[in-house]
């Protein structure tokens, strides 16, 4: 047995197979809670229907895939040129970092510029702790997979000595976190009695300005032609430098954008945990949704509908929080062997074949 590689890939299969993806991470799933003696089809209801069977439960939803539809539509810029930047949860990190930072600086303020200029901090935050892999990837030709990682771990390390030294509300009764932000700095709600903030209206807006820009503009064309051929990138004259940093900058500012809208909507000032890991997860989304950000947009709110089931499971079923990142795990574990055989065909050998070709 061996695979081998398909003269043609179709397009269709490529758009059914994140469906195949799905549906198959659905009767696993009903398998597994078979194995641990819950009723799967209860099982599955409670993880995939109740938690949106309310307005309250829908609002919360897109709370939940507001920052994994922005981080996964920034990736996918990257991944379509063919660059790996593995570290959104650092540039979430930076941005919150930033657009907080200009919240509690100030914190008495009720200016009504407050809110936008946290925003557009945010998202400078996000671009310039996405700007050191590109340049490291440039300048010294460095690997921006281990890079973007590692500087995750320092962002963090950041968050954790700003909320336990200088951000620390002083009248917080030592927990390590910063003051509340004020009214100012919150981005308004939308839908009365629920969490849906003014951030679920900026991700929709970023879904057609992203689809426009990857579509039907030069940056766009450029990164597509270096993802799928550098040498005909440069054969054309587009230069590899500028799209890299292009690529970064705009995955890092909307990381940052989405890390912003986070700690000004639904937790209100810095907490030691800003992410449950938005910016891995946002990985699978990217995917999951073909590099394209309407179908980052879907793929996120299956995603989000992953982490409200996963809590909803726990107190209804009395199940670890852990079965959240089993169906993500599974989700990416079916979509990359759809991936494989959308694009090779599995070839039996026989035995008497392979003894010859050994001979």
């Amino acid at each position: 047995m061996r695979l081998e590689l398909r003269g043609q890939v179709s397009e269709r299969m490529v758009y059914c197979s994140p469906v195949f993806a799905v549906i198959m991470t659905f009767l696993t799933g009903m398998l597994i809670f078979s194995f641990l003696g819950v009723n799967p089809t209860q099982a599955i209801i409670t993880f995939f229907v109740e938690p949106v069977s309310s307005i309250d439960g829908v609002a919360e939803l897109c709370v939940k895939a507001t920052p994994l539809v922005l981080i996964a539509i920034g990736l996918s810029f990257c991944f379509r040129a063919n660059i790996w930047n593995i570290g959104a949860e650092g540039q979430l990190t930076i941005g919150a970092l930033a657009g907080g930072g200009l919240g509690l600086l100030f914190f008495n303020s009720s200016s009504q510029f407050l809110m936008p200029g946290m925003l557009i901090f945010g998202i400078l935050g996000g671009m310039v702790w996405a700007g050191i892999p590109a340049f490291l990837k440039i300048k010294f030709g460095t690997n921006e997979i281990l890079t973007s990682l590692m500087l995750t771990y320092i962002a963090l390390l950041i968050l954790s000595y700003l909320i336990h030294g200088p951000w620390k509300d002083p009248e917080g009764q030592n927990f390590p976190e910063s003051r509340l932000f004020p009214e100012a700095g919150l981005l308004p709600i939308i839908l009365d009695e629920t969490r849906l903030h003014l951030g679920w209206i900026i991700t929709l807006i970023c879904v057609p300005v992203a689809w426009i820009l990857m579509t039907y503009h030069l940056i766009g064309f450029q990164i597509r032609v270096m993802g799928m051929a550098p040498m005909a990138s440069n054969f054309a004259g587009f230069r590899g430098k500028n799209i890299i940093w292009i690529s970064f900058l705009i995955s890092g500012g909307l990381a940052g954008l989405a890390g912003t809208i986070e700690v000004s909507g639904p937790i209100g000032q810095i907490i030691p945990v800003i992410s449950p890991g938005y910016g891995f997860t946002a990985i699978i989304v990217a995917f999951l949704g073909r590099l394209h950000p309407i179908g980052c947009l879907l793929s996120g709110l299956l995603m989000a509908l992953t982490y409200l089931g996963g809590d909803n499971a726990q107190i209804e079923l009395n199940l670890p929080n852990a079965v959240t990142g089993v169906f993500q795990g599974m989700l990416l574990f079916f979509l990359l062997a759809s991936d494989v055989l959308v694009r090779y065909r599995i070839q039996i050998i026989g035995y008497k074949n392979k003894h010859r070709n050994v001979e």
